[in-house]
């Protein structure tokens, strides 16, 4: 049964995977520095590839960004029609900043230490353990199993959106997706969702020395921060639902020429975090509003990325 099977499954195997993979560095361009190494996923890709095909795995790769692919492994059972996908994204964080060898996978203290041992190569060391202890045993899934590795989750979650146009075209419909993200070593049944926002506010250059004949879009711009600030209390004032309450935070400001010129443009980043029953674009055109309605220059509204919430009891089969 799968809870003998389970206890089969070794944990000095499942070490000796991830410290493999923590040897193979794939730091994402975006957060690559002197010591990353390579700065792609395209190595670990590779290696992935070739360990899934030997455990039985149907392969496709995916290109998201030159020498950058998602890839997609698929175990399929033709006696079943139930479909279990795993993410697990294969690019990390940078480097720079640690000590020691970040990609010798070293143990110490009952750890594995290196770039990606949390976030998120633990999860391919245990599937790749418990595929290979599969094949092994010439056991076999009672379900179609899909695996997915995309690039780019750490500066943007590029990757992940490339997948579920894969898997639409595919027309295979998932009945359970696990995202494996380090979230204390706990299942997490929800997820906030997000907007991303940009608004520009539109003034009017004049010199400095005479700044009546200006309309300076950094004043217009506090006057909106302001008004923002009022909609975040507002927001995180009501009864909160499973995923908590809605959220909405300026992140980055960015205004001006020189030091002696009326700023006749400023813009701001706003990060819109979503809670059950908001809908992306109906929380952006409100964001807009209140920031029209907050200044008389005009202000414009990009719509960056939307991520609709998603929320699945922890009971729910």
């Amino acid at each position: 049964g799968a809870d003998s099977f389970m206890t089969d499954i070794s944990v000095a195997r499942v070490v000796e995977w991830l410290t493999r993979l923590v040897q193979i560095p794939s730091v994402g361009p975006e957060n690559a520095g002197p010591r990353s190494g390579p700065s792609s996923e395209a190595a670990l890709a590779a290696a992935l590839g070739e360990w899934f095909t030997q455990f039985g795995a149907q392969v496709e790769y995916e290109e998201v960004f030159p020498g950058r692919p998602n890839l997609y492994a698929m175990w399929p059972n033709p006696e079943s029609d139930r479909w279990l996908a795993v993410d697990i994204h294969t690019d990390t964080v940078g480097v720079e900043t640690m000590q020691g060898d970040p990609f010798d996978g070293r143990v110490a203290d009952g750890r594995v230490y290196g770039r990606g041992s949390v976030d998120t190569k633990a999860t391919l060391a245990i599937l790749l353990t418990i595929l290979e202890a599969l094949q092994q045993r010439g056991q076999r899934l009672n379900f179609n199993l899909l695996i997915s590795a995309p690039v780019a989750e750490e500066t943007g979650v590029i990757g992940a959106p490339v997948f579920a146009r894969w898997v639409r075209r595919q027309s295979f419909k998932l009945d359970q997706l696990i995202v494996a993200e380090p979230t204390l070593c706990a299942p997490v049944h929800g997820h906030r969702g997000s907007v991303g926002i940009i608004l520009e506010i539109e003034g009017v250059a004049a010199h400095s020395a005479q700044p009546q004949f200006g309309k300076n879009a950094i004043v217009g711009a506090a006057s909106v921060i302001h008004a923002l600030d009022a909609h975040h209390q507002q927001l995180i004032a009501v009864p909160p639902t499973p995923l908590g309450t809605g959220t909405a935070t300026v992140t980055v400001i960015n205004g001006g020429q020189a030091h002696n010129i009326v700023p006749d443009r400023c813009r701001l980043n706003v990060d819109r975090r979503l809670t059950l029953g908001e809908v992306p674009e109906a929380a952006a055109q409100v964001i807009h509003e209140r920031a029209q309605a907050a200044t008389s220059l005009p202000v414009s509204l990009t719509i960056k990325h939307q991520f609709y919430p998603f929320y699945q009891s922890a009971e729910a089969d």
